[in-house]
C-alpha cells in the first residue's frame, strides 16, 4: 500500500509541475522575441540562446540583433553587415548591434546619432577589436545615448571615442592609444558635450560618461574634455598587467 501511494504522489507531482513548466513553451514565436526583446543583450540574452534551438533562432533573430560579420559570404541574409557603418546606418533607435569577435573591424569618423548598444562577440573584449584609421579624429563619435561593451578600441592618433552629446556608457571595453612620439596629440576618450560645438537641438540635458571595470592605455590623458563636464569618482584598480578604471564625467 506505502509504494502505491508514494507512486501516486510522484504521478500527481510530474502531471502538476509539467504543464506549468511548459506554458512558456505554448507561446507563439512573436510572444517569446518580444519578451526576448526586454532581456540585457549580455548576459541574459545570451542565455537565452543556449536553452533549446527554437529559443536560440528567437533569441538570435534579427528583429533583435544586427551583426557585423566580415565572415559571412551572402549579405543579402537580413540583420547581418560586412562592417560597423553599415549597421549603425541600418539600425533603428534602440538596437543591439553584435560586433563578430576575430580579426579587426575598420571604423572611422563613424557618427551614432539615435540610441544604440554596440556589443563585441567574443567571450573576452580583446576578441573584438575595432580599429581607428589613421588621419581620423575617432572610431566612433557619439550623438545620443549609446553603451559600449565587450570591445577594444584602439587608435593611433587622435581619439578612441569623441563624445559630442547624450549619456555614453562604457562597460568592461579596452581602450588603447598606440605608443608613438606624437602621444599628446591622442587621447582614448574625448568629450566635447556643452562646448557649443553643436546646433543645440543635437545636444541633451542628460550629457554624460560613465566608465566601468575598463583598461586604459596610452595617450596624454585617459580622458579630455573641453566643454562643460568633468572627472568625477575616479577609481582604480591595479591588476598584474594592466589597470582597470572606473569614473564619471558630469556636469561640473
Amino acid at each position: 500500500m506505502e509504494v502505491e501511494e508514494l507512486e501516486k504522489r510522484k504521478s500527481r507531482k510530474i502531471t502538476s509541475s509539467s504543464p506549468s513548466s511548459a506554458l512558456i513553451n505554448n507561446l507563439d514565436d512573436g510572444c517569446l522575441m518580444h519578451i526576448f526583446s526586454f532581456l540585457s543583450p549580455i548576459p541574459d540574452r545570451y542565455n537565452t540562446a543556449l536553452v533549446c534551438h527554437r529559443w536560440c533562432y528567437l533569441a538570435c533573430h534579427p528583429r533583435l540583433w544586427l551583426r557585423v560579420d566580415r565572415s559571412v559570404q551572402d549579405f543579402s541574409e537580413p540583420g547581418v553587415f560586412p562592417n560597423i557603418e553599415e549597421a549603425v546606418s541600418a539600425a533603428r533607435p534602440g538596437d543591439t548591434i553584435l560586433i563578430a569577435a576575430g580579426g579587426s573591424h575598420l571604423a572611422s569618423n563613424i557618427q551614432i546619432k539615435k540610441p544604440l548598444c554596440l556589443i563585441g562577440g567574443g567571450e573576452l573584449p580583446d576578441e573584438t577589436t575595432v580599429i581607428c584609421l589613421r588621419g581620423s579624429d575617432s572610431a566612433l563619435e557619439f550623438l545620443s545615448t549609446c553603451k559600449l561593451t565587450n570591445l577594444t578600441v584602439k587608435a593611433e592618433l587622435g581619439c578612441c571615442l569623441l563624445h559630442r552629446s547624450g549619456r555614453l556608457i562604457i562597460d568592461e571595453c579596452i581602450l588603447q592609444c598606440e605608443s608613438n612620439p606624437l602621444d599628446y596629440l591622442s587621447c582614448p576618450i574625448m568629450s566635447t558635450a556643452g562646448s557649443g560645438v553643436f546646433p543645440s537641438n543635437l545636444k541633451s540635458d542628460g550629457d554624460s560618461i560613465s566608465v566601468s571595470h575598463t583598461r586604459i592605455e596610452g595617450g596624454a590623458k585617459a580622458v579630455l574634455t573641453s566643454g562643460d563636464l568633468a572627472l568625477q569618482q575616479v577609481r582604480v584598480i591595479y591588476a598584474r598587467t594592466s589597470l582597470y578604471f572606473w569614473f564619471d564625467v558630469g556636469c561640473r
